[in-house]
């Protein structure tokens, strides 16, 4: 496997540059966002907000119009029954500041603004660590069974979580005995109250955990407590992805439809903002300020690693995740050169697990071909986290720091997790402000032809425009090999689970086995 090691200013095409360009026009498949579009007068070209709510401010009167290039709104057309194409125009592309435009006040009137902050949750003791990795392979969107076996769901996440929890524990005890993400999620909600507040949008923060407290639903029930009327759902992924900000909102979806308070309340949803200005400075801070630690800060490898996900998720389901984490790699590195940091990066996948193909370049694998290439000083930067948990402080600062000491890399640092960084909550406050006429609406642009339009205001249209037949996903290799090859140990990974999944069937059918008998099935008497 060959590394995609690049610099900035080498002339070399980047191996993972499909989504940009750096110079001179792009096509439709080299440069996304072009930034002659990012302005006002654009964003509003195809938008129909509801009158009611702003006929009295200047952003109505500005943005308003009754004609588009694709016609009157038709359904059909903004939600295409296709899956969703890799390039995608998330909503942060779409939102430059409306705040000249119009007065703040004139935004949120008389409403009760609220902020949803979705994220993963962490276990934040030991014993939480089996229940926390039950709920998490219990997730349809972690784990797709073919729908013969999704009865056998919750047996499967019961069993693989039992499985995993002794590892996992080791992991947790190695960092405190729990993840600290909750604790700081929780700040940075509160700081992002503060900046709301400061730049004249009094809002509630609220946090949303998926697979541990404060759960979603927790969360929901708070907002109606409260009385909100308008709500701004803000997943803290800067990517967007079927297995991250797809599951949560999916889980969105489902309770606001359960709900009449819910379907009649305003909301709209960030799905990803990695190309925001004050996200990708506030990157680039991070990175500059960490180089200066090395001796020959010239020389040192900047190694991007995010969170994997398998394969067939990009390739077949349609996940954007790939593409707009090369985009934002390649952003922060443009970001970087401006300050004339011109060092070699590349970027790679963490955190794979199964028998199945996940996004390459592997992190492991990588930094072995790093050091077998001489590479002697590295900066690890956790591009898909915001927050330090355990895949950075254990499986970064401690697995990958260990491999590279023996792939011969002398020194090793890693960036931090953004965290409470100012200029990165002041930009997530810019995101919510800007999003706010957005509420209740819908939006569409026609930067490209060939770009799916995204929907804004509409859990439910907006992950079936990401994700629109959920479709099972194929096997990533279908033809036998005989040897020791990824075909044969997809295969021999598919009997073990097959075997798991017979064993299971007999387990629930009879009421006998080992699982009862270890206890993590009741007896049956």
């Amino acid at each position: 496997m060959d590394v995609g090691v690049q610099t900035p200013s080498s002339s070399t095409p980047l191996s993972y540059r499909s989504v940009r360009c750096r110079k001179g026009p792009c096509s439709s498949k080299q440069r996304l966002f072009p930034r002659a579009l990012s302005t006002s007068k654009n964003i509003y070209r195809c938008l129909e907000v509801q009158r009611e709510s702003f006929v009295n401010s200047n952003l109505c009167r500005k943005s308003v119009v009754s004609g588009c290039p694709f016609g009157a709104f038709n359904a059909l057309s903004l939600f295409s029954k296709q899956p969703f194409k890799r390039y995608s125009l998330p909503l942060g592309a779409l939102l430059t500041s409306i705040t000249q435009d119009a007065p703040i006040p004139s935004l949120i009137s008389d409403e009760k603004v609220g902020v949803l902050l979705l994220n993963l949750g962490g276990p934040e003791t030991l014993d939480d660590v089996q229940p926390f990795l039950f709920n998490l392979f219990a997730d349809p969107d972690i784990i797709r069974l073919p729908r013969l076996f999704r009865f056998l769901q919750k047996p499967l996440a019961q069993f693989i979580s039992v499985l995993r929890a002794p590892k996992s524990k080791e992991g947790y005890a190695s960092i405190g005995g729990g993840s600290p993400l909750r604790q700081i999620t929780d700040a940075q909600a509160e700081e992002l109250r503060k900046s709301l507040c400061a730049k004249g949008v009094p809002a509630n923060v609220y946090v949303g955990m998926r697979y541990w407290h404060p759960f979603t639903e927790e969360a929901i029930e708070q907002i109606k407590r409260d009385g909100i009327t308008k709500l701004v759902v803000l997943p803290l992924y800067p990517q967007f992805s079927i297995s991250t900000s797809g599951s949560s909102l999916r889980l969105l979806e489902n309770i606001f439809r359960e709900d009449e308070y819910l379907v009649n309340m305003q909301h709209t949803v960030i799905p990803s903002w990695y190309q925001r200005e004050g996200y990708i400075k506030a990157m680039a801070d991070l990175i500059e300020k960490e180089l200066r630690n090395f001796d020959f800060r010239e020389k040192v490898m900047i190694f991007f690693s995010a969170h994997g996900v398998p394969l067939a998720y990009v390739e077949e389901a349609g996940d954007p995740y790939k593409a707009e984490m090369e985009e934002c790699v390649d952003l922060i590195m443009e970001e970087l050169e401006k300050r004339r940091v011109t060092n070699a990066y590349t970027l790679a996948y963490q955190s794979r697990v199964g028998p199945v193909e996940w996004l390459k370049p592997y992190t492991d694998e990588t930094i072995m071909e790093l050091g077998q290439k001489g590479v002697k000083s590295l900066l690890a930067v956790p591009i898909s986290f915001v927050s330090e948990h355990i895949e950075t402080l254990e499986e970064i600062d401690v697995e990958y720091k260990e491999l590279a000491v023996k792939s011969g890399i002398k020194e090793w640092r890693r960036v931090p997790a953004l965290g409470c960084e100012p200029t990165f909550i002041s930009d997530l406050a810019d995101a919510v402000i800007e999003s706010l006429p957005y509420v209740g609406a819908m939006a569409v642009s026609n930067l490209e032809a060939r770009q799916s339009l995204v929907p804004l205001g509409s859990v439910e249209e907006l992950l079936a425009a990401y994700d629109s037949q959920r479709r099972e996903l194929p096997p990533p290799v279908t033809v036998w090999e005989w040897g020791w090859t990824k075909s044969a140990e997809t295969w021999n990974g598919r009997a073990a689970m097959l075997a798991v999944l017979v064993l299971l069937v007999l387990e629930v059918t009879t009421g006998e086995g080992f699982l009862h008998q270890w206890g993590i099935f009741p007896l049956i008497r």
